[in-house]
């Protein structure tokens, strides 16, 4: 059987679908959430806040997302003290998806109005 980060295939899809859900949510309301709350509203499996498999689930749910042409929706996934913002993980995938990363602020707050701007109509 094929796994995924110690889940079965099924279970990361179902988790994934359940996570994109969570953050739909709220964007449509121009809110953010942090790390752990969203894996603490997350019941079909149980991630931690800093897992590898949190970052590549996020990291899936945005290049979809981006592909699909409504932006990195784990944008809105911020920690919860400090910077309040998303991580280092999702700056790199913002690169790699062609976004410019010069000004981090910048391709952040542009990112959080798009996908907040799509998801609220």
């Amino acid at each position: 059987m094929s796994t995924k980060y110690g889940f079965s295939e099924s279970q990361w899809n179902r988790a994934k679908e359940e996570m994109k859900q969570i953050l739909i949510d709220r964007a449509r309301v121009i809110g953010m959430i942090p790390y752990s709350e969203l894996v603490g509203n997350l019941t079909t499996i149980k991630l931690e806040p800093e897992s590898y498999a949190l970052a590549k689930m996020l990291g899936e749910i945005s290049t979809e997302e981006d592909k699909a042409g409504r932006g990195m929706l784990t944008v809105i996934v911020v920690h919860k003290t400090g910077d309040m913002q998303p991580g280092p993980g999702f700056f790199e995938l913002a690169q790699r998806l062609g976004r410019d990363t010069s000004d981090i602020l910048k391709c952040w707050v542009d990112e959080l109005k798009g996908v907040h701007s799509y998801w609220s109509r």
